[in-house]
């Protein structure tokens, strides 16, 4: 089973609402989608083509590649035609394999008993072949099989990410509820942001926004942060594709940028926070962080945009203050941010309303199960028009 040099299905996958941003990274990067779809791209590759994929895609969560569809109506018809497949062509009879799985069938009370279905046909399988048992469990640092399954139709894939691809690896330390770096990629792909003018982020947290723009803005990465993928574990992989792809990765990569990013926060943990982050990501030189109020933030000439990603309010007991601090956020946008494009990504409508500008335009995200938006403000010099106020 040479899955290296086979075409197949090849579905990547992402946090609902991001596919639009997804889809724009893979064609950028020579691949044609068959399809698009709320939580990811599908396309058609080998494995072999998988490995640029993992290594240059910010908004994705897993590569999969697809190696056989077919009817299941039980956990019987699933051994069956899992057993079926060459197993000891794809997983080393030494090596260690585990199992995920997305599934939603009348016979299946709880994942775990389909990923031991799973399991059971592969082991089955390999030591009817080769005498001996692969080693198998929940870790997802080796080789990876992951089971799609939904009422009778199911599919069985490679998993060539195993850890997922929305964490960059570069975040060592996550300060006070951090932004995925995915989602935070994805919201800076959706503003009007050129790459080539400054950046500002006001409430920078762990850092997340202001690293992830200077990663844009550079052209680095996230391949550069990680070497172990789930495709090294698969029978028939040829490091020297690898490696060949990080040294592109390398040298495409721009060592400075000539505008400034610039990230600030009140608390000095979170900007200590920030600053270690982003010396992990080689991008501490490119940001010029600062221990402040966000009224008090440097605003150079513009262009440019400036992006707020501040505390939404879930808990009771806290909307008064935050309140305050939203009406101060579009204060300090219409008074110092003249000539930017102003961005508030949020959970909280209520509270957007507080900001007191009309938003141009309200993008749909999610924050893990939280209905989320990113509101857009062009922020309009005198020679032009004031910025609006919400009524």
């Amino acid at each position: 089973m040479q899955v290296f040099h086979t075409e197949s299905k090849i579905i990547i996958t992402c946090n609902k609402r991001l596919s639009p941003y997804l889809q724009r990274e893979v064609e950028a990067l020579g691949y044609e989608p068959v399809r698009v779809f709320p939580t990811g791209v599908e396309l058609k590759g080998t494995v072999t083509d998988t490995i640029p994929l993992n290594l240059n895609l910010r908004c994705a969560s897993q590569v999969l590649y697809s190696l056989k569809t077919f009817t299941a109506r039980d956990p019987k018809e699933l051994y069956d035609e899992l057993v079926s497949i060459e197993w000891e062509k794809l997983i080393d009879f030494t090596g260690y394999f585990s199992v995920s799985s997305n599934v939603n069938n009348e016979h299946i009370l709880t994942p775990l008993f389909a990923n031991v279905k799973v399991k059971d046909a592969i082991v089955d399988r390999i030591k009817s072949v080769k005498g001996i048992r692969p080693d198998s469990g929940p870790e997802v640092n080796k080789a990876v099989v992951h089971l799609y399954w939904q009422d009778d139709r199911a599919e069985i894939f490679l998993d060539t990410s195993g850890e997922t691809l929305a964490k960059h690896s570069y975040r060592k330390i996550p300060g006070k509820a951090p932004m995925l770096e995915a989602l935070a990629a994805s919201t800076i792909m959706a503003t009007k942001w050129d790459m080539k003018s400054t950046f500002i982020n006001p409430m920078c947290g762990s850092g997340t926004l202001a690293i992830e723009a200077a990663l844009l803005a550079t052209d680095k990465s996230p391949g550069l942060f990680r070497m172990n993928y789930a495709f090294m574990h698969i029978l028939g992989y040829d490091e020297t594709v690898f490696f060949a792809e990080r040294r592109t990765l390398k040298d495409k990569a721009k060592k400075e940028t000539g505008f400034k990013i610039i990230a600030s926060d009140i608390s000095e943990d979170a900007v200590d926070i920030a600053r270690k982050n982003a010396r992990t990501a080689g991008v501490e030189h490119l940001i010029d962080f600062a221990v402040c109020d966000f009224e008090d933030t440097e605003v150079p000439e513009q262009p440019g945009i400036v992006m707020f990603n501040p505390e939404y309010g879930e808990r009771l007991g806290v909307h008064t203050k935050l309140e305050i601090t939203y009406k101060r956020m579009g204060d300090f946008m219409k008074k110092k941010c003249l000539g930017y494009d102003g961005y508030v990504f949020t959970g909280n409508p209520d509270l957007a309303k507080k900001i007191g500008l009309k938003a141009a335009r309200k993008i749909e995200f999610y924050n893990g199960k939280l209905d989320c938006r990113l509101f857009e403000y062009e922020l309009y010099l005198g020679s032009k028009r004031e910025p609006k106020e919400e009524n």
